[in-house]
């Protein structure tokens, strides 16, 4: 039987990974949408200037956060490097790939 923490991080992945999905299936992202859900759809969906366009507007971690990993994407790693940093977060190792970390920020966003 699972422990509680691990059906809490087993929930928090799947949001993560049908907003994927979404990304993959849908023209645009759903109705009803957070913001942070929607920017991240954004982000993942290759809409670059919409996701940047929201992430600036999340107070706080959470879109400093993504507004890093959206400039590490760009290969603009100075930029990113100052928003990691206002996220409280490390920049990753080269060997993480952009969809592992964007897994990994929409997993613990959307949670």
């Amino acid at each position: 039987m699972l422990k509680q923490r691990e059906r809490v991080s087993i929930c928090e992945k799947m949001k993560a990974v049908e907003l994927a999905q979404s990304v993959m299936n849908d023209p645009q992202p759903g109705a009803g949408l957070g913001v942070v859900a929607e920017c991240l759809w954004h982000a993942r969906a290759g809409n670059w200037d919409q996701a940047h366009d929201l992430c600036q507007d999340l107070p706080g971690k959470a879109g400093s956060w993504i507004h890093a990993w959206l400039h590490r994407e760009e290969g603009d790693l100075g930029n990113a490097g100052y928003w990691y940093s206002r996220a409280g977060k490390s920049i990753p190792n080269k060997n993480v790939s952009l969809e592992d970390e964007w897994l990994a920020i929409a997993t613990e966003l959307l949670g």
